[in-house]
């Protein structure tokens, strides 16, 4: 029998293990796991009535990967989107005060998110020449050249804050916004390429006799992420094995692959995919490919600490209808932004009470994740204070620490990528994934995964049709 063994009990390699068992029937597909939970950083933690996300709080529809999966799964009827408020409204805390982030292009024109000169740079992107050579740039370089640098500085900032914790001045734009870069080359700028977009959305709509709904809405369900996984795990036909701490992948001297772990627990196998963070990829075939784990290993990773806090309605001085602010990290303040989670989502949170998720860390704070319990409480408790008038206690909190939190996209990171691709591709039967490479995001991951399927499944497929 064809043995796969996936190292990484994540949404990507338990998507690659349920994928892999759909086209290959007769393999056996083993996922071991490190921690003794399932799912990475998707962990759901229901505590006093509360629903905490410890990780990605949903996913978006503007890439259905995910979405056709849950339903694939059963899990349709109990997918919940998130509120229109949560969409419509959406903050930046700038210079300490909250102002509502406009919807539409016009909008801003009356806004005070930037000052004249910065809408009028903003109104002016649709005129400016695209970049014709395909080098590689900054997110912070490509808004400056794009919007100037007063959009930079607010607008792009605080959207790079939201996904990926991390320095706009030194991320991949070609890496972590591709669809960006798209926009620029196919329809001369950023601003054409949405209105492109639209009108396509409109016309689908239209051609399916349907109103044109929202792009990018959030889902989840109502008992959490962690549904997805504890699914998932539920419909493979080997249970992954957790609690195993994997220590090198080898290649058999017979044939195929030797996974060792601690203790004298080994597996041989045909295939191996490794879908854990990468600097644990390293770690694993530092022995087989010292370069190829050292190049992996250069994936740099943030840390982030999730403060979730409960307060009592009658508490909030202010209307929490929306998705929540984000600071623009240059502001070096200790609360990257806030998430009104229990408005976003229902029941995160009981009736008389409101569940916030205070992100804290990233690229350029990462001292703050070391902060103890105290402290950080302290710290985000004082930007609730100025920021939405908060003056009581919570009655409620939980904080998880991610040392390392989301991949960091740095410049160079495609070509950094596409000869780790081509490297391991030198290794009949070694996988890699994750979101280390291609996307951070639950989509990203789901998608690449059922991709990862693919090519594993088709090197295997002539072994079992001997």
């Amino acid at each position: 029998m064809t043995r796969i063994v996936i190292v990484g009990g994540g949404i990507s390699g338990l998507t690659l293990a349920y994928r892999l068992e759909q086209r290959l029937p007769t393999a056996e597909v083993v996922v071991l796991e490190q921690q003794p939970r399932l799912g990475g950083t998707v962990n759901t933690l229901h505590r006093d009535g509360f629903c905490v996300e410890a990780g990605p709080n949903g996913f978006l529809d503007t890439n259905p990967a995910t979405l056709d999966l849950c339903r694939e799964l059963g899990l349709g009827d109990r997918l919940t989107a998130a509120s229109e408020a949560a969409g419509r409204n959406r903050f930046l805390l700038v210079k300490g005060r909250l102002r509502l982030l406009p919807g539409s292009m016009w909008s801003f024109l009356g806004s005070g998110v930037l000052s004249w000169r910065g809408k009028f740079n903003l109104l002016a992107e649709r005129f400016r020449p695209p970049r014709r050579d395909d080098a590689d740039e900054s997110i912070d370089a490509f808004v400056r050249r794009r919007a100037g640098s007063e959009v930079a500085e607010t607008l792009a900032d605080a959207f790079v804050t939201g996904i990926y914790a991390g320095d706009p001045t030194l991320l991949s734009v070609r890496a972590a916004f591709p669809r960006l870069v798209r926009m620029e080359r196919e329809h001369g700028s950023v601003r054409n390429g949405f209105v492109a977009a639209a009108r396509k959305r409109r016309s689908e709509a239209a051609a399916q006799g349907q109103p044109p709904g929202r792009a990018g809405r959030m889902w989840s369900f109502r008992e959490g992420l962690s549904l997805l996984i504890e699914t998932l795990c539920g419909r493979l036909r080997t249970p992954p094995v957790m609690g195993v701490a994997v220590q090198s992948v080898r290649r058999s001297q017979e044939s195929g692959w030797q996974v060792r772990a601690e203790g004298r627990d080994a597996w041989k196998a045909d295939a191996v995919a490794l879908t854990c963070p990468a600097y644990q990829q390293a770690a694993l075939l530092a022995d087989e490919d010292a370069e190829l784990a050292a190049k992996i290993d250069g994936i740099t990773y943030n840390r982030v600490a999730v403060v979730a806090l409960g307060y009592r309605l009658s508490d909030m001085p202010m209307s929490l209808e929306g998705f929540g602010y984000l600071s623009p990290q240059r502001e070096r303040r200790d609360v990257l932004g806030v998430q009104w989670c229990s408005s976003i989502f229902p029941d995160r949170s009981p009736a008389d009470a409101v569940l916030l998720r205070a992100m804290c860390g990233g690229w350029n704070r990462p001292e703050i994740v070391d902060w103890d319990d105290d402290r950080l409480l302290t710290a985000v408790r004082g930007e609730l204070r100025q920021s939405m008038g908060v003056e009581a206690a919570p009655v409620f909190h939980q904080i998880v620490r991610w040392d390392r939190a989301i991949p960091q996209y740095h410049l160079g990171h495609l070509e950094r990528v596409a000869w780790i691709e081509e490297r391991a591709a030198r290794h009949a039967g070694l996988f890699l994934g994750g979101n280390a490479y291609r996307g951070v995001a639950l989509n990203d991951c789901v998608e690449q995964a059922g991709r990862l399927a693919v090519q594993a499944s088709e090197l295997t497929k002539g072994k079992l049709e001997k």
